[in-house]
């Protein structure tokens, strides 16, 4: 990714408030259910940390990437904050080492690049969740570009369930759903919304 979207993302994370604010997604924390107890999870452009945060409070061990340095020291000072300890690296998502078998759940929230890194990322995300592992995801479809309150304009970075299917063979779904529902989550994505919704196993 280049360094002008480095560059948006420190302008936008630069201001006062949490623009996503505090609270975790909803749908995150309406699926926690589905990671085992003390998961290593993995939250990928965590930005803020509001989704990290969460996790660390049920318990698990809780890793962040994102390539934003504004976005990473207001992560941080949350977390000290809330007396929890998170382990964030500043980094690209195409370039970030994965691992292999690595984590218990890798964790997707408005997490939007172009096409071409989403086949990238996902096979590093596949490759790098244990066996059993989760992944999980909500991002804005590209029919949100009708309703306006959030998300990228570029249709290339939404997703649709037919993409994820394709990127994901294999690993067999828990949850999936593109639907309207209301996002209220900080200043910027705040209405009426169309969303994608995923959730897969890799097999033991």
């Amino acid at each position: 990714m280049s360094e002008d979207v480095q560059e948006f993302w420190n302008e936008r994370f630069g201001r006062d408030e949490y623009i996503y604010g505090t609270a975790p997604n909803t749908f995150l924390k309406a699926s926690i259910q589905h990671f085992p107890k003390n998961a290593k999870i993995l939250c990928i452009a965590e930005g803020e940390g509001r989704n990290a945060l969460f996790l660390c409070q049920q318990g698990h061990e809780v890793h962040a990437v994102d390539l934003s340095t504004e976005g990473k020291a207001k992560a941080e000072r949350l977390a000290a904050e809330h007396g929890v300890t998170l382990q964030y690296t500043l980094g690209d998502l195409n370039d970030y080492d994965y691992g292999e078998n690595r984590w218990d759940a890798i964790v997707s929230i408005f997490a939007h690049v172009d096409s071409a890194s989403r086949k990238n990322i996902y096979q590093k995300a596949i490759a790098s969740l244990k066996e059993g592992g989760i992944f999980l995801l909500e991002s804005y479809h590209p029919r949100q570009l009708e309703y306006g309150t959030g998300g990228p304009k570029d249709v290339d970075m939404l997703v649709t369930l037919e993409d994820l299917r394709g990127h994901f063979q294999g690993l067999p779904p828990l949850h999936e759903a593109e639907r309207e529902r209301d996002v209220t989550e900080g200043s910027f994505h705040t209405g009426n919304a169309y969303v994608t919704q995923f959730i897969a196993r890799k097999s033991n």
